[in-house]
């Protein structure tokens, strides 16, 4: 799958985009970047439905290419360094959303999976 990354583009067509292919897994939007293997504070995510262009440094167009056997690390890195957008993976688990921060080393699929085990 491709997200085509363009600014006026709302932060809620992106996050459904990859929700449509990864129903165990939502992307949240946050102000900063944050270190590999560590969270991101709550108080830092971007609530609402801004367009993608008021929420980012890089200001190029172009597509975020994902697939399945994609490390969430390589993920939040690929939004980060092309296109200057801090992302944060979540897996689903029962009711909760939780980080993917210790477990930014898995594939997109190995949480997507462990996120259809814990319904």
């Amino acid at each position: 799958m491709e997200i085509h990354i363009e600014d006026n583009k709302p932060l809620e067509e992106i996050k459904n985009e990859f929700s449509r292919r990864y129903p165990f897994l939502k992307i949240e939007f946050f102000q900063h970047a944050h270190k590999e293997g560590s969270g991101s504070p709550k108080s830092d995510m971007i609530d609402g439905n801004p367009a993608l262009g008021e929420v980012r440094q890089k200001h190029n167009e172009g597509g975020v290419v994902i697939n399945e056997n994609m490390s969430v690390s390589d993920l939040e890195g690929n939004f980060e360094n092309k296109y200057g957008i801090h992302i944060q993976v979540f897996r689903k688990s029962g009711d909760l959303w939780l980080e993917t921060s210790a477990t930014d080393s898995w594939t997109l699929k190995e949480q997507n999976d462990t996120g259809a085990d814990m319904e």
